[in-house]
């Protein structure tokens, strides 16, 4: 439930409903409709799916749930209408982190490999609207993964000219993302971001020398907020 709760950080809503009076409906979306649908189970049996697709034609999938217990016990743990406007630090138990920290990823973290000097690198980012639940995380990530607080980047999202914080890992800190978040061989987690770090491990590569500073390329394009 804590990675499910993570996920609805990152890709789910709560949305009142008009006309009724405290009555609400939790939304998450997703592109892999198997990982909604087991995520759905776990919640309820009481959900509909639905999709739709974006500008580029691309199907995204919805689950709904018309429950006011589950909307209630969300805003009690901090998930309110609006969050992209709204969103504060998440209490999460400590033996649960790992998977809170995995279900933000799977919804909104991204990780790929690319290269740099004909150097194959990986990196893994966490963004989020919300500048005190990015500070939170980050902070809590440094202590659970014992690596040095990441830089605080700033960019304005296209629609709504809205402030995007995110926090990057590198190398070696993506590798000790990616041991955290799957430590206790988990059962939700979306594959294809988990394959990108098992290829990591497979991968070949010259010896490097890690250097300390936040990207190899273009993070000074970005502003900085602090470190």
């Amino acid at each position: 439930m804590s990675y499910i709760l993570g996920y609805i950080v990152a890709d789910g809503c709560i949305c009142k409903r008009k006309g009724r009076k405290n009555s609400y409906v939790l939304n998450i979306t997703s592109k892999d409709k198997e990982s909604l649908l087991k995520m759905g189970k776990h919640i309820s049996p009481d959900c509909s799916l639905s999709i739709k697709y974006n500008s580029q034609k691309i199907p995204y999938y919805q689950i709904y749930f018309c429950n006011r217990k589950i909307c209630e016990d969300l805003m009690n743990l901090g998930i309110f209408p609006r969050k992209t406007y709204n969103l504060n630090p998440i209490k999460v138990p400590e033996r649960y982190f790992s998977d809170f920290v995995r279900g933000f990823f799977d919804g909104d973290g991204s990780v790929y490999i690319y290269k740099v000097n004909k150097v194959l690198q990986i990196k893994a980012n966490f963004p989020s609207t919300s500048l005190s639940f990015i500070t939170d995380l980050n902070q809590h990530l440094s202590k659970s993964l014992d690596i040095l607080l990441k830089t605080i980047h700033q960019v304005k999202e296209k629609k709504g000219n809205i402030p995007l914080y995110y926090i990057d890992f590198y190398i070696d800190d993506c590798e000790k993302l990616a041991e955290f978040m799957y430590q206790n061989n988990p059962t939700l987690y979306l594959p294809r971001k988990r394959q990108i770090f098992e290829k990591w491990k497979s991968t070949e590569r010259r010896h490097y020398i890690k250097q300390n500073y936040p990207s190899k390329i273009g993070w000074q394009l970005n502003q900085a907020v602090f470190a």
